[in-house]
Order: structure tokens, then sequence, then C-alpha cells
């Protein structure tokens, strides 16, 4: 599979299955200005995907911690929104 395929929003496949563990409570973001992503206890392969994904506001962290600590990650309602088509349609 080409990652650099696009799909809804401009988004690759890859943002898009993190998007979706994200949505599906798997995944954990640092509190950090360059956040990182981990999904089921791993660190995402790809951070600056997950970079771009926070800096975007689709994904953010539910509630405050320390810097650098792991918070649970949240869809934003944009996040949702660019979602709920995708996840009907599966």
């Amino acid at each position: 599979m080409n990652e650099t395929v696009e799909e809804p929003e401009g988004l690759s496949y890859r943002a898009l299955a993190m998007l979706r563990a994200v949505a599906q409570g798997r995944a954990e973001i640092t509190v950090s200005l360059e956040p990182d992503l981990y999904v089921d206890g791993l660190s995402c392969s790809d951070q600056s995907t997950a970079h771009r994904l926070a800096h975007a506001g689709l994904i953010r962290m539910p509630r405050a911690g320390a810097p650098g600590s792991r918070v649970p990650a949240e869809l934003s309602e944009t996040g949702q929104d660019l979602l709920k088509p995708l996840l009907s349609a599966v």
C-alpha cells in the first residue's frame, strides 16, 4: 500500500488509521508542544503525522498533565466530523 495515497481532507491512510485508533480509545498522547502518539501502549512509528494531526486540531488531550506525561488522546469535534462518514461505512 502506498502511504502517500490521500483520502478525505487530504489525509493518508496512515493518518486515518491513527485517527481511528484514537476514536477507539486505544491511543495516548504526550503533554508536549510536539505531542507524540502511542497506540496500544507502543510508540507510533510516524510521529511527524501525529504532530500534524495534533497541530491541525484533529486530536487533543482531554485533560492537563505533567509535561512529558502520557494522557488519553481524544478526537476533537473536527476529527469526529471527519471520521463519522468513514466509521459508518464500515
